[in-house]
């Protein structure tokens, strides 16, 4: 019997489009619930600071932080190379935290997530689409200047 050669097993990837660029997030006028997620090395000591900057930024902005969340990369299996890689490229986060970050949003009604590190465009569809609701990088936002 003729075994199938480990590509003819494959699902075809031609075709398959790429996540269509969500544009930059305009926040609602004022009261937008947010919560604001921060991914940072163990090595980064000033995290708590970067936290409260955003936020100011936010609620300068008329946004509400309903709550923070950091998820902190220490020394883990990979050692001190890793410890500046995200846990997931797809979404930046452990699945174990990326859960809490939705299950909080949906407690608290949130309008948007909020993360205070550069998003990639897969990783904003991924995270809009597991989240429920926009999720950008505070850089990725257009403010209303009034």
């Amino acid at each position: 019997m003729h075994q199938p050669r480990r590509r003819d097993r494959r699902p075809s990837r031609r075709g398959a489009s790429a996540p269509v660029p969500l544009p930059p997030y305009r926040l609602p006028t004022t009261g937008a619930d947010v919560v604001l997620v921060g991914f940072f090395s163990a090595r980064q000591k000033d995290f708590e600071t970067v936290m409260v900057e955003a936020a100011a930024q936010l609620a300068a902005h008329g946004a509400r932080v309903v709550a923070r969340i950091v998820q902190r990369r220490g020394v883990s299996v990979g050692g001190v190379r890793t410890m500046g890689l995200p846990y997931s490229s797809r979404t930046l986060l452990s699945h174990g935290k990326a859960r809490e970050v939705a299950q909080v949003a949906d407690q608290a009604d949130a309008e948007a997530v909020v993360f205070t590190n550069p998003l990639t465009p897969h990783q904003r569809c991924a995270l809009t689409t597991m989240f429920g609701r926009p999720a950008v990088s505070i850089t990725d936002m257009l403010f209303d200047l009034d």
